[in-house]
């Protein structure tokens, strides 16, 4: 009879254990959120941001969980040093007045045990807009190198830069944006 208390008492532990809500840290170096819109519409032109920080947190028995994600503006990197000045100019970015740009979830949308989508809100120049970013990979394991349970996932979005005052040298520049935000982060 012991033995079976015990057995239940186990199975209790590691299933509130797995219950627990997960705090993932976003790792900067493999979370580099890109976007890409057409150029006069001679070709679709990609550039990233180079600094990201931030926090996941999961609850996959309950099916909750929450994305926070700080992206530094001014770690804008288009291939160019020029243009990354110009687009950190009032028309675009405004990097001086608004030096970071964040997504913060209100909604995480599974289909089993992954994430499918995350809705929540994009702030950039102090304008905050709804957002649903739909999660196109998502993978939970342990991390081969630093040997801790990491998350990763992609997930894109598409966004007008005139939603966001940002809409200098439209419709010659595309005004769709497709957002892309790759993400791995390590559990706390």
């Amino acid at each position: 009879m012991n033995k079976l208390i015990a057995l239940a008492v186990a199975a209790l532990i590691s299933s509130s254990a797995y219950a627990a809500p997960e705090t993932y840290v976003i790792e900067p170096s493999h979370t580099l959120p890109r976007f890409e819109y057409s150029h006069f519409g001679y070709s679709i032109q990609l550039s990233r941001f180079d600094k990201t920080s931030g926090t996941i947190t999961l609850d996959r028995a309950n099916k909750t969980g929450s994305v926070d994600i700080v992206i530094d503006a001014k770690s804008v990197n288009t291939g160019s040093a020029l243009f990354n000045q110009h687009i950190q100019a009032a028309n675009f970015f405004d990097t001086e007045m608004f030096p970071t740009i964040t997504y913060k979830s209100t909604r995480l949308k599974f289909d089993g045990d992954k994430v499918i989508a995350v809705e929540g809100s994009l702030t950039i120049k102090d304008i905050t807009k709804p957002v649903t970013l739909t999660v196109n990979s998502f993978l939970c394991m342990p991390h081969p190198m630093v040997k801790k349970d990491a998350c990763g996932a992609t997930a894109t979005a598409k966004v007008k830069r005139s939603d966001f005052d940002m809409a200098k040298h439209t419709p010659y520049v595309g005004d769709e944006v497709t957002l892309t935000i790759p993400v791995e982060a390590i559990k706390q």
